[in-house]
């Protein structure tokens, strides 16, 4: 009996080392640009994610509003590798460099997951993107790396999110909500009447603004998944996320850290991270 305890103390404290053992996620936020208070959100987006996931998050900020700031990190094509997972919130619609847009892209094609928010679906995009693409269009990568294409919004006006893959990790168990003024961006391919995401893209929530039912007007995907390139590469997207209340909302950061979680692997099916990468933080 004594041999028996203990060998499950042994077991447990074994497990506990190993629960302690689990290193903390390397998350870079690359943030900033035009049209958006990214030195306030910085913070609100480091400090949701830290408080909420066992990670630690790198900040790489510009103070430049044009829309096209310059990332010194993505003139290296490695610039992703030091990192579990990329948080993308730049708005940079100005940016058309074919080699810097290749570098962004290859690093999560060639494997590194990814988190893509708001004004980053209308940055690094060149040719005719207000009209809708095909996954092979040679000026599509930025696209294919989201899942979706998108080319405006409409005006400030609180958006009803509902979620309807309720089954899936990332949003079991979370409530519809209905946001503060927030911009609602359209779905190219769902102009015409039919939400359409990518192939390899799944819609988790649509938002819509005002009465009546307006696809791709009033009515569009605001949070998918994307399965990347030929690794597979998970992304998670979401269009919300404008103004700072939007983004200190405990949903948006609860969405956003369980979207992290999945691109990375360690989100269980219920929606609960895996074990080990809940935040050791109180979340701010």
């Amino acid at each position: 009996m004594i041999r028996k305890l203990l060998f499950l103390s042994c077991a447990f404290a074994s497990l506990g080392f190993a629960q302690a053992d689990v290193k903390p996620l390397k998350v870079l936020l690359v943030i900033g640009g035009c049209c958006h208070d990214y030195a306030a959100q910085k913070a609100l987006l480091s400090e949701g994610i830290e408080g909420r996931v066992h990670s630690e998050v790198t900040i790489v900020y510009t103070d430049d509003k044009s829309t096209k700031p310059n990332f010194e990190i993505y003139q290296n094509p490695d610039w992703a590798k030091p990192y579990d997972i990329v948080v993308h919130d730049e708005c940079a619609a100005g940016v058309t460099d074919p080699t810097i847009i290749a570098n962004v892209v290859n690093a999560h094609k060639n494997g590194i997951p990814a988190v893509a928010l708001h004004c980053a679906m209308h940055s690094f995009r060149s040719g005719k993107f207000n009209q809708p693409m095909s996954p092979d269009a040679p000026e599509a990568s930025w696209f294919n790396f989201l899942g979706l294409q998108s080319s405006s919004h409409g005006p400030q006006k609180p958006i009803e999110v509902k979620y309807v893959a309720k089954d899936h990790p990332v949003v079991k168990g979370l409530a519809d909500w209905t946001t503060i003024k927030e911009e609602l961006y359209n779905n190219v391919h769902g102009i015409e009447g039919n939400f359409k995401t990518w192939p390899s893209a799944k819609p988790l929530a649509e938002g819509k603004q005002d009465a009546g039912d307006k696809p791709g007007v009033n009515h569009s995907v605001v949070v998918w998944t994307n399965e990347f390139g030929p690794n597979k590469t998970r992304v998670f997207c979401t269009t919300l996320g404008h103004n700072n209340d939007t983004v200190a909302d405990d949903r948006f950061l609860d969405l956003l850290s369980r979207g992290l979680l999945w691109s990375c692997g360690k989100l269980k099916d219920d929606g609960t991270p895996a074990e080990g990468y809940a935040s050791k933080k109180p979340a701010k």
